[in-house]
């Protein structure tokens, strides 16, 4: 090979040397760009997987407060139905309670003997209340505890007096009254006040 071209030849590779170390820093630069903007996304996305697991949390703590609140809700309104249903199945517990003193009085009025016509004519008047007074009571479901000869039971029956056992009676039987006990319809307006026998 000539000279020249051997010269040419090496002029051509160190010209094309520059070029390749251009061309590779070129590269890098863009790779080293595409990296940095590759993190920049990278981050960003667990950013937003940050807030996003976050919002759900919080959408997940929303919605269990609405469930119990919901629940909460219902059962306040069972309670309310309930109680508004024992006001109407016990409507008027406060006046037969109040009544039932004056039942009283007028069943011991008419335990007294009377021997002239004023007395009898008084005791028919008082009879005649005390039977419309009864019929008031059982007609809202006001009635009377029978409780003579029954085994006791501490949930209508109130002890006052405890008797010996006599022959053909049995332990913790009702043997008298000392005060009637009412009832209104299932719930106990007044314990029987009685006797029973030990």
């Amino acid at each position: 090979m000539s000279e020249d071209k051997k010269a040419k030849a090496v002029d051509q590779t160190t010209e094309m040397q520059p070029k390749k170390a251009k061309d590779k820093h070129a590269t890098t630069a863009k790779v080293e760009k595409k990296l940095k903007k590759h993190l920049k996304f990278s981050a960003e996305v667990e950013t937003l997987r940050a807030q996003v697991t976050d919002l759900n949390d919080k959408v997940d703590a929303i919605t269990d407060q609405y469930i119990r609140a919901k629940a909460e809700i219902a059962n306040i309104q069972k309670r309310n139905e309930k109680e508004q249903a024992n006001l109407v199945k016990y409507d008027g517990q406060n006046l037969a309670k109040d009544i039932l003193p004056v039942i009283d009085n007028l069943e011991r009025a008419l335990a007294i003997e009377v021997t002239d016509e004023n007395g009898k004519q008084l005791k028919k008047g008082i009879q005649m209340v005390f039977d419309h007074m009864s019929k008031a009571l059982k007609d809202n479901h006001v009635t009377e505890i029978e409780a003579v000869g029954k085994p006791f039971d501490p949930h209508i029956h109130q002890a006052v007096q405890t008797v010996a056992v006599k022959d053909g009676e049995k332990a913790d039987q009702v043997v008298s009254v000392l005060q009637k006990g009412y009832m209104l319809k299932d719930r106990v307006l007044r314990p029987a006040m009685v006797a029973v026998s030990q």
